[in-house]
């Protein structure tokens, strides 16, 4: 029985992303936004809702651990394995403005949570925690970083559009 939950929970999960990109590219073409911009929030926002709703869920049950986990291997599969696998089939091309500005903020996003996450070391306190400040400085953080992409995309609207 779990083996057909899997598959149906997989065909679900398969076809919503589907009908989620097809109807963002929709709603991008229609009201003149690139589609790279939608492709940025829209889309990244809904294929990682699952993953923030099983993380909320397990935040609520006490899980934090699981929660914590699950955001640090996602964000490593998706940078190793995926990016691994992509530049096996096809090595993607890299502009300079990624080199000089969104990979080091992904890096001083990886240390922000490194130096947040060892109050223990750093603090010398009896324990390490990701507090309420923590996180709204990682969602700060976030916010920066959307901010700067669109930005970026808008001032560079021709050279960014994809086809």
């Amino acid at each position: 029985m779990e083996y057909i939950g899997l598959i149906v929970g997989l065909f679900v999960l398969i076809k919503g992303a589907d009908f989620l990109v097809e109807g963002s590219s929709s709603i991008a073409k229609k009201l003149g936004i690139p589609t790279i911009i939608i492709g940025l929030t829209v889309v990244a926002f809904g294929t990682s809702l699952p993953e923030f709703l099983v993380n909320i869920i397990s935040a609520y049950k006490g899980s934090t651990q699981m929660a914590f986990g699950n955001i640090v291997g996602s964000n490593l599969a998706n940078t190793l394995l995926i990016l691994g696998i992509v530049a096996l089939i096809h090595p993607p091309r890299i502009k300079r403005s990624t080199v000089w500005k969104e990979i080091p903020f992904a890096l001083l996003g990886a240390v922000a949570l490194l130096i947040f996450c060892n109050d223990k070391i750093i603090d010398e306190g009896s324990f390490s925690v990701l507090s309420r400040i923590d996180g709204i400085a990682l969602i700060l953080f976030m916010i920066i970083f959307l901010y700067y992409l669109i930005e970026y995309t808008l001032k560079n609207k021709t050279e960014v559009e994809i086809n």
